[in-house]
């Protein structure tokens, strides 16, 4: 018996018109479909008229669940992989599935479709020639400034996924760390409430503070720092910062964050 086909297909992330008519189609053929949310899935199911059966699979169970669906497909089932929105894998379940299919020989197809991280790289005005995904940044400030500074010295477009109650605090944040660099908060994106607010990160977290409360889902995208070349050596750098008062430590990332390196980079010039 010829094994199955794992279809890892694209779904809407707000408006229920962004799915492609060859999504719709494997859908409906498919033996089974995997969801991460059964009950959010079968709201788009329902609209489309989709009655193909239904599984849950989720960060909770994955692991679990992954070696029934392969059995399933080595036994000839064509799968369905989707999540409650957007492309499986980008920041979403699915990982553990694909790698296991490819192992078992199965073969995996994508189905192409809307994505949250491209939508926003598309309408924020920021430069696409070159961008780094780097989905959710943690969720506590020390770690959250340690991750930004690592990626300090990136000469593209940075594209996030923030919860709307840590979006203030991330803002804050990317002030501290990249100073004016341009930022835009892609907010809602498809959906009734779709905005987009460009500026540097003080200006837009300014624009957020002054409403009673921030919500949807949001994209977050950084531009490429514009900075004028300093060719004085940075141990000089450093050491006219802090023979101006500044503190060694922050006359350090001050000198990182102008030059757009990672603090590290500095420390070891400093230190070499």
């Amino acid at each position: 018996m010829p094994t199955g086909t794992l279809f890892v297909v694209a779904t809407p992330i707000g408006n229920l018109e962004d799915i492609t008519v060859r999504a719709l189609r494997v859908l409906k053929e498919a033996d089974l479909i995997a969801c991460e949310d059964t009950r959010q899935s079968g709201k788009l199911l329902s609209h489309y008229g989709i009655t193909t059966g239904t599984i849950s699979y989720h960060e909770h169970n994955e692991a679990a669940r992954t070696a029934d669906l392969i059995a399933r497909m080595q036994e000839g089932s064509n799968v369905a992989l989707i999540t409650d929105a957007g492309t499986p894998l980008v920041s979403d379940p699915g990982y553990r599935l694909v790698t296991g299919a490819i192992a078992a020989n199965i073969t995996v197809v994508p189905i192409p479709g809307a994505s949250a991280a491209m939508g926003a790289l598309a309408a924020a005005g920021l430069p696409t020639d070159e961008f780094r995904f780097c989905g959710f940044l943690p969720p506590r400030s020390g770690q959250r400034r340690k991750a930004l500074e690592e990626l300090q010295s990136e000469t593209c477009t940075l594209v996030f996924y923030e919860a709307p109650h840590r979006i203030l605090e991330t803002l804050e944040d990317i002030e501290a760390v990249y100073g004016p660099r341009p930022v835009v908060v892609a907010r809602e994106l498809t959906k009734l409430h779709e905005e987009f607010l460009r500026g540097p990160a003080v200006e837009v977290r300014k624009q957020l503070a002054d409403r009673p409360s921030v919500k949807g889902e949001i994209t977050l995208l950084i531009g490429k720092g514009e900075h004028i070349a300093d060719t004085t050596p940075i141990p000089e750098a450093v050491a006219a910062l802090e023979a101006a008062g500044i503190p060694r430590m922050d006359a350090i990332k001050q000198v990182a964050r102008d030059r757009g390196l990672s603090k590290r980079d500095v420390y070891k010039e400093i230190s070499g």
